[in-house]
């Protein structure tokens, strides 16, 4: 008996099968004042011959300055200039695209995407759709990309997106604005030179700022919250108090906002955003609101969600004499509100980490119409 005893207590132990998310990161990064100009250095080894190009999304807030001089142009690499003053689109990626395919006889040896979050996420889905058949609307969802994405380099002009390290790359489609989240989205190699964002007017710095800002809130106040994410998180949080309410010098601001948005994306990389969020698609698919001052119209309303988030939200306005528009949905149509409202309800994982599985029990039509009607 006393061996049936012994033989049972040490039997090894089942153990409970657990499933942790596996995303992959940026394998490569240089940070530092000046590191652009390494950019040919990185890209050679690339270059898979004399045919096949590098192909450099740029801004066209850069075209005819010193910028475009330093762009490592070989061989018969193209560069491409795209506005930023809308939200990337699904058929815009279609149609990059298209013409990278009609012009070269092969695939190129890499994407380049040079300039905030609108090139940063064109150059990540163009880089995916280049190996995956069909148009982008497709992908739009959670791992639908089943083929790498070529070589692809992200080099951000603006901090705070945090689209230089995300997993997504978010996009206006035919029916809704969402990501193309992948492990391939990711970019191979991403340069942080905060030189590069000198210049950037200040209004669209304190909004593309705050969109880090409300990364961190959301990520540090939801139900997916760990240990990964909440130490990226307020290590951003940290940073963003630093450069919107401490008197720092222009240069110590570059470098401090270019590493929150870094931390800011890594959190949400291993959690999720939140209803600020969930609100911000909403108006950026009805009235083409640009992502960054879409949240902060939206943030501003949420102390009902994030208390503490938005009371600092405004000190860090009136610190900076930021005053954001009104009435921006004033004059919506019934059919345009509903559609803003179920554009912000089709995004459940945002919904889910901000009020949890039960959330739908939490939040309605209704609710969402009175916090639009507010801005």
């Amino acid at each position: 008996m006393d061996e049936k005893k012994d033989l049972i207590l040490n039997m090894p132990k089942k153990r409970v099968k657990t499933s942790y998310k596996n995303f992959p990161m940026v394998p490569r990064v240089v940070f530092g004042k000046g590191c652009f100009d390494q950019l040919g250095d990185i890209l050679l080894p690339k270059r898979k011959n004399s045919e096949a190009p590098i192909i450099y999304l740029v801004d066209d807030v850069f075209e005819n300055t010193s910028l475009v001089s330093r762009i490592p142009l070989l061989f018969n690499d193209k560069m491409v200039f795209i506005s930023a003053d809308e939200e990337p689109k699904t058929l815009q990626v279609d149609a990059l695209v298209s013409m990278i395919k009609e012009e070269f006889q092969e695939l190129p040896s890499g994407i380049v995407g040079i300039g905030g979050g609108t090139l940063l996420d064109l150059s990540k889905a163009v880089a995916i759709l280049l190996t995956n058949v069909g148009s982008a609307s497709k992908y739009q969802g959670w791992d639908l990309v089943s083929k790498p994405a070529i070589y692809h380099v992200g080099i951000p002009t603006i901090s705070g997106t945090g689209a230089e390290v995300s997993r997504t790359t978010v996009l206006m489609g035919p029916s809704r604005k969402l990501g193309i989240n992948s492990d391939y989205t990711p970019f191979d190699q991403v340069l942080l030179d905060p030189d590069l964002t000198k210049g950037v007017e200040k209004q669209q710095w304190f909004y593309t700022g705050m969109d880090c800002y409300i990364h961190c809130i959301e990520s540090l106040n939801g139900t997916y919250i760990n240990a990964f994410s909440q130490s990226y998180g307020e290590k951003a949080l940290d940073l963003c108090k630093e450069v919107f309410l401490d008197s720092l010098s222009p240069s110590e601001s570059r470098d401090k906002l270019m590493m929150a948005s870094w931390h800011g994306g890594m959190s949400i990389a291993y959690s999720q955003v939140g209803v600020a969020h969930a609100l911000s698609y909403g108006l950026s698919y009805v009235l083409g609101v640009k992502h960054g001052i879409g949240n902060c119209l939206v943030f501003q309303h949420l102390e009902e969600y994030y208390p503490e988030g938005v009371t600092l939200f405004r000190k860090m306005m009136n610190h900076h004499q930021i005053i954001l528009p009104t009435g921006i949905c004033s004059d919506l149509s019934e059919e345009e509100m509903n559609t803003m409202i179920s554009v912000s309800l089709d995004m459940e994982p945002l919904w889910e980490n901000a009020l949890g599985p039960t959330w739908k029990t939490k939040v309605s039509r209704d609710k969402l119409k009175e916090i639009y009607l507010k801005i």
